[in-house]
């Protein structure tokens, strides 16, 4: 197929084959194929590796060393969920297609802009060797798990290279590569006529997380406090426990796959990344030229010719795999992903593996606030803000990590001139040149993906002494929530900060309301909708399971976001502020709608909250099914959007009346730092894919109540707390 654009063929080919690429490197039986000195090897490295999974099915991995540790790890992971271990790892590579057809071929192609197999096997040989060895038990664990378990049939990925790692090496599957937009790109580098201009979409639920930290002024015990909150899809992190005899001593949540704790914290030091706002990526709008030889761009007085590379994606389809080959295009600035009138847009972005990877494992084994702060100077974590405590009584804020200096005459929120050698990044902003916090006098910290200008009340950093590409972005309903429960405390423990971080309130809705009732005094409106004003009026803006109005003011609040949404995107404002400023003219009418929708589900519209808002798991399936006549479970808790710390997305699917939660709160964990560490946590639904394991669901009602078990984190408590005690492959 062709694509004519600006003049010139960007073109695809397909061919088709019944065989898997070499590449593959999947034997004919499907088995993880090893040679004798790999199983003597690996089965001599199991027996270095012990792990001990507590009652709740949790791993606690031991090592001799932290190679043995990542690869027991690894083992361990793939014996829960080895599905999601192989989903993440076509992702990161730009593999799906080959085991879910041509429908992801434009997902792999973005991917696959950015992550070359070839270059990252050479970053992999050129990387130190103690990163080389973590890198190889990686592949290791993973491969023995295949080795060991014969049963196993992976959909593409028999054979697990080291290298890979290097495709993964942040708590983001793609990270900053999966703000290319899709459409934009596939009707760029498509087979259709017309190119596209990116669209806004109206999100089912914003992703990010809450990270709270708690001084020793503020705490009823004296020892600083941490709230790990992320808010993630479901299922998307396990819970683990990594010991070595180097010194490793990680707990928290790992995104399947890889072999760092991502969140979480050891004996002295604890963080939690939250969603980053900070500008890592801009996009630049380039001058196209076409020549005999090629494609030129105009970059200052000179042309400069386009590279120009072909990508060749495998896909799946009726059972046989066949091939598309892309060309794909490069100015010096990064690969080209769209088009915009007669220019074309490139995008430049962090592509740093080596460095990330090392900056993610090395925070796991830091010890004190120095020691984190050296990691920190990587500045290779490129989506996130992160929020840390330790054992020193310290409480610390980074927002963002890998910030490009760059020039504040332009304006960085849109497309750059490419032609313009001033838009040019100039290096990286230093660490003690970026938004961080340390030891704020008010005692606390919190981050809720909002913007860093309340992370501390009056002692927050202030807009004025920063670049604006910084902090870009504004604050956010879980940010106004997040002040209120910790601004008049002096006296948390471990229960009342996860009090806090359950409050039920849900402030965005107060100047809704306020605005909703002032809009209607003096309409004339049918009884239904005056009484759904008036219990909206009433309101005491509470979450709870009986409650009829978040009902009504969820049902409500999702119409008039979808009718203010195009609306705020014209006039490039916030939707908050576009909602809570100029929103007045459609509220009358979406309450119309939701009243509609709930009578026409439920027959009636004052239904209860926890008869609509659901949990449920039916299977291990990475994509959940839902079903209104199969069990399920009542959740009180509330979409984030409204400003619910406690984050619940969840919407209406084809075929059901009621709301399925799919995202938000995940792993949750509070952590006290004392002499002895001690921690409460909760893992969405239990730790095993598998229907068939008690811990399929055994942790899916206290998840639901808002309840928290106890972390064994000591060797002694594992022990007398342990379900069972084996070696890899036992």
């Amino acid at each position: 197929m062709k694509h004519k654009l600006n003049g010139l063929l960007i073109a695809s080919s397909i061919f088709f084959s019944g065989c898997l690429p070499e590449d593959l490197n999947a034997p004919a039986s499907g088995l993880n194929k090893l040679t004798e000195n790999e199983i003597t090897r690996l089965e001599a490295r199991a027996k270095n590796v012990e792990i001990i999974r507590d009652h709740w099915g949790i791993p606690h991995i031991f090592g001799k060393t932290d190679a043995d540790t990542v690869f027991g790890t690894l083992y361990a992971q793939a014996e829960d969920d080895f599905n999601r271990i192989e989903e993440n790892y076509l992702n990161a590579m730009g593999r799906l297609s080959e085991a879910e057809g041509e429908g992801e071929l434009y997902r792999d192609l973005r991917m696959k802009l950015f992550i070359d197999p070839e270059t990252l096997r050479q970053q992999y040989e050129e990387s130190p060797p103690w990163l080389k060895s973590l890198m190889d038990a990686f592949a290791d664990g993973l491969n023995y798990y295949l080795y060991t378990h014969p049963e196993v049939s992976p959909r593409v990925l028999f054979h697990f290279e080291p290298w890979m790692a290097l495709s993964f090496s942040e708590g983001s599957i793609g990270g900053d590569i999966e703000r290319v937009d899709l459409e934009a790109l596939q009707n760029f580098y498509g087979a259709t006529d017309l190119v596209a201009q990116r669209k806004s979409a109206t999100d089912s639920e914003p992703r990010g997380s809450n990270g709270f930290a708690i001084s020793p002024e503020n705490s009823s015990t004296g020892n600083a406090l941490l709230l790990i909150n992320p808010h993630t899809s479901f299922f998307f992190r396990s819970e683990v426990h990594m010991v070595s005899e180097e010194g490793l001593n990680a707990y928290g949540a790992v995104t399947w796959g890889q072999f760092f704790v991502y969140q979480g914290f050891n004996e002295k030091t604890g963080w939690m990344h939250t969603s980053s706002r900070a500008d890592a990526i801009d996009e630049y709008s380039e001058e196209i030229s076409k020549r005999q030889d090629g494609i030129y761009y105009q970059y200052g007085s000179e042309e400069r010719k386009l590279t120009e590379r072909i990508i060749e994606l495998n896909f799946l389809k009726d059972g046989e795999l066949h091939s598309r080959k892309f060309n794909v295009y490069s100015s010096h600035h990064g690969p080209i992903i769209r088009s915009d009138s007669e220019k074309w847009i490139s995008i430049k972005l962090m592509q740093k593996p080596v460095e990330a990877l090392t900056q993610s494992y090395l925070r796991t084994r830091a010890r004190s606030y120095t020691e984190f702060n050296q990691t920190m100077q990587l500045r290779t974590n490129s989506s996130n803000n992160t929020v840390y405590a330790d054992a020193d009584g310290n409480i610390a804020y980074y927002h963002g990590n890998f910030i490009p200096r760059r020039d504040p005459q332009f304006d960085w929120n849109s497309p750059l001139d490419g032609s313009n050698p001033l838009t040019e990044w100039n290096g990286l902003h230093e660490l003690d040149e970026m938004i961080t916090l340390l030891n704020p006098e008010n005692g606390w910290i919190q981050n809720t993906n909002n913007w860093p200008f309340s992370a501390a009340a009056e002692y927050s950093p202030k807009p004025e002494n920063f670049p604006n590409y910084m902090a870009n972005n504004s604050e956010n309903p879980r940010g106004i929530h997040a002040v209120r429960v910790l601004e008049n405390e002096t006296n948390f423990g471990l229960n009342s900060l996860l009090e806090a971080a359950y409050d039920s309130e849900l402030p965005a809705f107060e100047p809704l309301v306020a605005t909703l009732v002032k809009t209607a005094n003096g309409q004339q409106s049918s009884e239904t909708l005056n009484a759904a004003i008036d219990a909206l009026s009433t309101w005491d803006f509470r979450f709870a399971l009986e409650s009829t109005e978040t009902t009504l003011a969820s049902f409500w609040g999702d119409e008039l976001y979808k009718r203010a949404l195009p609306l705020a995107t014209n006039k490039k404002m916030s939707i908050y502020d576009y909602l809570n400023n100029e929103s007045a003219p459609l509220m009358l009418d979406a309450l119309e709608d939701a009243i509609k929708t709930l009578e026409s589900s439920f027959g009636y519209w004052q239904v209860p909250w926890g008869e609509v808002n659901r949990y449920q798991r039916n299977n291990g399936d990475i994509v959940q099914q839902f079903n209104d006549s199969l069990p399920s479970l009542p959740v009180a808790f509330a979409s984030s959007r409204w400003g619910s710390l406690a984050s619940f997305g969840a919407r209406a699917y084809p075929g059901t009346r009621r709301l399925y939660g799919t995202s938000g709160n995940s792993f949750v964990a509070a952590v006290e730092f004392g002499e002895r560490v001690k921690a409460l946590a909760i893992t969405v639904g239990g730790l095993s894919n598998k229907p068939s394991s008690h811990h399929f669901s055994d942790q899916a009602e206290m998840y639901t109540r808002g309840e928290f078990r106890d972390v064994f984190f000591y060797r002694e408590d594992i022990e007398q707390n342990a379900e069972s005690a084996y070696h890899p492959g036992d």
